[in-house]
């Protein structure tokens, strides 16, 4: 398995910091958090940087409202400026993870996406029913409430296979338990809690 190292620095780096702006903004030019991130723009992506450089970053509470799509759903929504470093850390970190996913998953990936989705659902369609001469089935599921329950510390060690950059596993952790719920109190305690300053002794001794 192939190891990352030293890449921190191109992750906060101001160009990944802009063009990962560029990227998040698309679609969004009108939406009022995006339009008063834009209007100081160059100080706000310099303080995000600066923040990031000397290790004051501290990811944002969520704002949650409700959508109906078309069953309901509560959306926990990052700030413009988390957002922004979200993507600068998909840009850099993506290609080293996305030849490790399955082939036939298509949802949030570059080359990929729901007509994708559809031909090879066609493709297995056809083969399975044998072109439509058997009968076939497909099951149909979700997991309810993946996100806030998914297990972050399998997640993050997953993460640590690949990445040995302790800045960027710092930073890394910091956004997967950033997520505020009842259910991940205990576990934030044990690491550090996103609303103060990290314990990075206890935090390196995690690491370890």
């Amino acid at each position: 398995m192939k190891f990352y190292t030293n890449i921190f620095n191109e992750i906060i780096s101001l160009e990944n910091l802009f063009l990962s702006w560029e990227e998040f903004k698309k679609d969004k030019g009108s939406k009022k958090d995006v339009l008063e991130f834009e209007w100081n723009l160059e100080p706000n992506i310099l303080q995000l940087h600066r923040d990031l450089k000397y290790h004051r970053y501290k990811h944002s509470v969520y704002t949650a409202f409700k959508i109906c799509d078309p069953k309901p759903r509560t959306i926990h929504k990052a700030t413009v400026g988390d957002r922004v470093l979200h993507h600068a850390i998909f840009r850099v970190l993506n290609p080293f993870f996305e030849p490790t996913f399955i082939a036939h998953s298509f949802s949030c990936r570059v080359k990929k996406g729901t007509h994708k989705g559809v031909d090879s659902l066609a493709y297995f369609l056809n083969k399975v029913s044998k072109n439509s001469h058997e009968p076939c089935f497909a099951l149909k599921c979700d997991i309810k409430k993946f996100f806030d329950s998914v297990d972050h510390k399998i997640l993050f060690e997953l993460i640590r296979k690949r990445i040995k950059d302790e800045s960027v596993l710092l930073l890394v952790w910091e956004i997967i338990s950033s997520f505020n719920s009842r259910e991940r109190e205990r576990e934030r305690e044990t690491i550090g809690n996103s609303n103060r300053q990290f314990d990075f002794p206890a935090f390196r001794q995690y690491l370890s």
